[in-house]
């Protein structure tokens, strides 16, 4: 391979290169031609990046160009060129508001919590050497996606991670029929502002969902609007029309009001060829598989996986749990964090050569947002997101139930469980750590307990009024009060005089147990509780539904903490194993 590609330069591996120098410490890149260090001329090169381009439906921000070596001088005749040394200085990070990073610990805390995908962004943030920036720069592809990366550091992040149908690739067109270029694995990894703790929610393909218009660009440039469809699969998001990846991270936004900050993509190749890399992944069984439509036939026990074994695993379905989509994502969340695990403790990390061998492969292997603009972009993104640790990153499945539109003895779909994702999807929203979260909200329950005695449901004395855009809001919750809560003495008043956007319960002070019952469950927050200094007897409390309400038995203020029964695993549980 030339200079131009994917190898080193002449017939020179640059993986046989590394030196350790004793005065720094450090392993150093030494070439023929290149000066050694203390030398004061010619260290240094020339590297630009892709010009920056604007995402879709995001305001435009200044971008820097990123920071590289200054000119070399043309070599002689006969001469090498020879490759530009690092810039010691630090590299500017070019998103908003920030300026010169320290340079963060590598080492268990880099970021590595989706296993081949996020071997890119590990890699990349540990390996220091300026020589790779053309050859893995020039390995990255990006497109545009619609991301938006506006943020600062002190924001949370927000990556949509897909895996794709694609069986382009030698064997790969064995996996599961004809390639449909669908969104086939989805993961939305939320980390939090202050980067303490991180939340991957992995969403089933085979979901019904409506998917939203997009528009598209083509390879000439041209954009194209994709009309939305409705009550379709999720994996229809990308490939279906000609959706492109843009269409998914915009069916995801609408889907959990998250905005998508950026984008990773792998096909069935870079599952191959990354776990074949790290030195194969490390899985558990607690029953035989034996999968014929993935090829994959392993007893129980534990297993090394890569190559055509590492995909089959992550594509196999049939002969676990009950042959679905959901139970293959347990597979999936279960290879990602043990291929996380096996970079960290693999000895990768401190290996220059392993490190410049999976470099490479993912750089090759893996696509991203056009915001992600080169290989230092990924750095700068692994410095940031690097300081959450494993123990602190929960993967956990979208809560979904079977769809009541198929027939209950041949049903193959599912849809979103309402109730159940509201809080995941609010914990995402307003960056909210879910296990400090239950805490304070089981404190807050105690907290009221003590304070009030609750009224017995069949005493609620109440006057419902709709005041928000729901029709027939104020008889369907009356109806729901009477019929399944037990509160007989509710009154339907119809509209409120005004609209408003929240709800709000007012009420006399002798009437605080009433107001206890009622709140409880229609989950209102205390901030919907109005409380007047007089006593009102007999006069029923007030209830206006705000634009908040979402229908009955639906709580008006989602608690944010994850449902006890949505299946999660942390990135650092080495004890999971597949059933």
């Amino acid at each position: 391979m030339d200079a131009q590609g994917r190898g080193g330069a002449g017939d020179i591996d640059p993986a046989d290169q590394w030196v350790l120098n004793p005065e720094t410490g450090n392993y150093e890149l030494r070439l023929p031609g290149a000066r050694q260090p203390g030398a004061t001329e010619g260290r240094t090169g020339s590297a630009s990046g892709s010009g920056a381009r604007t995402p879709r439906n995001a305001p435009p921000r200044q971008r820097r160009a990123p920071s590289a070596p200054g000119d070399r001088e043309t070599p002689g005749t006969g001469d090498k060129p020879v490759p530009g040394q690092r810039d010691r200085r630090a590299p500017v990070n070019r998103r908003k508001g920030r300026g010169a990073k320290k340079k963060r610990s590598r080492g268990r805390r880099i970021l590595t919590w989706a296993g081949g995908t996020l071997a890119m962004i590990v890699l990349v943030a540990a390996l220091g050497a300026w020589y790779l920036w053309e050859r893995l720069n020039g390995n990255l592809t990006r497109v545009d996606a619609g991301t938006s990366a506006d943020y600062d550091d002190d924001d949370p992040v927000n990556i949509l991670f897909i895996g794709t149908d694609s069986r382009t690739g030698e064997g790969n067109d064995s996996y599961g029929g004809e390639a449909s270029e669908g969104n086939d694995t989805t993961i939305l990894m939320h980390f939090s502002a202050g980067r303490e703790h991180a939340t991957g929610l992995s969403i089933p393909r085979d979901m019904i969902t409506d998917i939203p218009a997009c528009e598209i660009t083509g390879e000439d440039g041209t954009t194209e609007t994709i009309p939305a469809s409705e009550g379709v699969r999720f994996n229809q998001a990308m490939g279906a029309m000609g959706r492109d990846p843009s269409c998914v991270v915009n069916t995801v936004q609408e889907m959990t009001g998250v905005t998508i900050n950026h984008l990773i993509m792998a096909d069935f190749n870079a599952v191959k060829e990354l776990s074949s890399a790290v030195g194969g992944v490390p899985i558990c069984l607690e029953e035989p598989i034996d999968d014929p439509k993935s090829g994959l036939n392993l007893p129980a026990g534990d297993h090394v996986v890569e190559g055509e074994e590492a995909l089959a695993f992550v594509r196999t379905r049939y002969g676990v749990g009950n042959s679905g989509d959901l139970d293959r994502i347990k597979l999936q969340q279960q290879f990602v964090a043990s291929m996380a695990r096996q970079i960290t403790d693999g000895g990768i990390l401190s290996s220059p050569t392993r490190l410049l061998e999976l470099a490479d492969v993912a750089t090759r292997a893996l696509t991203v947002d056009d915001e992600i603009e080169n290989v230092n972009d990924l750095r700068l993104l692994a410095e940031d997101l690097g300081r959450v640790s494993m123990s602190e990153m929960n993967f956990v499945t979208l809560p979904v139930v079977d769809n009541p539109d198929e027939p209950a003895d041949a049903r193959a779909t599912v849809v979103i469980d309402e109730a159940r994702a509201a809080p995941i999807f609010r914990m995402i929203q307003e960056d909210i750590d879910p296990n400090q979260a239950a805490e304070e909200e089981a404190a807050a329950e105690e907290e009221q307990a003590e304070a009030v005695e609750p009224a017995p449901a069949a005493e609620v004395r109440v006057d419902v009024y709709n005041g928000g855009d729901v029709m027939g809001a104020a008889q369907q919750t009356l109806e729901w009060l009477q019929n399944v809560q037990g509160m007989p003495l509710t009154t339907n008043k119809s509209n409120a005089p005004e609209s408003q956007e929240t709800t709000t319960l007012e009420y006399g002070a002798d009437q605080a147990d009433q107001a206890a019952t009622l709140a409880e469950v229609m989950g209102l927050p205390d901030s919907a509780l109005q409380q007047v200094d007089e006593d009102r007897g007999e006069t029923p409390m007030v209830l206006i539904l705000g634009n908040d309400f979402r229908g009955p038995g639906q709580p008006i203020e989602v608690p944010a903490e994850l449902p006890e029964d949505v299946d999660s695993i942390t990135a650092d549980d080495e004890n999971v194993c597949a059933s």
